[in-house]
Order: structure tokens, then C-alpha cells, then sequence
């Protein structure tokens, strides 16, 4: 059992009663999900990095808005394609620290391939 599953059963059930299913193949909704982390990124663009880290509670609100969009469009994709996300992160986490030693990269942002 995913801690997603309730949000992409709710997801289906709505695309369902639009009739939307038709339109949501999993080309389309990557597609719709790299236009929603656009969005994101939008309200970000022009800040500077400390201003990132403190956001306005209007600021806040549309980042949050946003970055909601970005999960329920990865959710409905992952759920068309029958990817369980919570197993696939789990899997990512794991395979991040054995490219990633913490001993080797402490405080460096240098991609793996840098280390072997």
C-alpha cells in the first residue's frame, strides 16, 4: 500500500467523470507535468536565492499551488504507466547513496561519474 494511494485513486476517479481518461496517455501527461514544473520554476525565476528561501505567504501559496500540480500530474502519470512511486523512490534512494558515497561527496555538488 503506497501513502499515494488515495491521491491517485482520487485523481482517477475525477479524470474518470470528465471523461478525460482519453486524453491522459502517458506521453501527454509527462508532457503536462514538465509544463506544470515550468510554472513552478516560473515563480522562482527573477529571486534570488535568499529570496527563495524566504517567500511571502502570497509567494508561498502559488509555489505550493504549483508545486501541487507538478505531484498530481506525476501521480496520474505514474498510475497510467502502473509505476508504484513510493516503491521507485525507495529503490532511487538507495541507489543515490551507493552512486554517492557520503564520505566521498560530503559537500560537493560534482556529479557522480566524477568519483569512480
Amino acid at each position: 500500500m503506497s501513502c499515494f494511494d488515495d491521491l491517485t485513486q482520487k485523481l482517477a476517479h475525477f479524470a474518470k467523470e470528465r471523461d478525460w481518461e482519453q486524453f491522459h496517455s502517458p506521453k501527454n501527461l509527462a508532457m503536462a507535468l514538465i509544463v506544470e514544473a515550468g510554472e513552478l520554476v516560473e515563480q522562482l525565476q527573477w529571486l534570488s536565492e535568499e529570496e527563495t528561501r524566504r517567500l511571502s505567504p502570497e509567494q508561498h501559496e502559488a509555489v505550493s499551488e504549483e508545486a501541487a500540480d507538478v505531484l498530481l500530474y506525476l501521480l496520474r502519470f505514474a498510475d497510467r504507466l502502473q509505476i508504484d512511486l513510493e516503491r521507485a523512490a525507495w529503490a532511487k534512494i538507495e541507489k543515490n547513496a551507493a552512486k554517492y558515497p557520503a564520505d566521498k561527496v560530503r559537500g560537493s555538488a560534482r556529479k557522480y561519474t566524477d568519483y569512480l
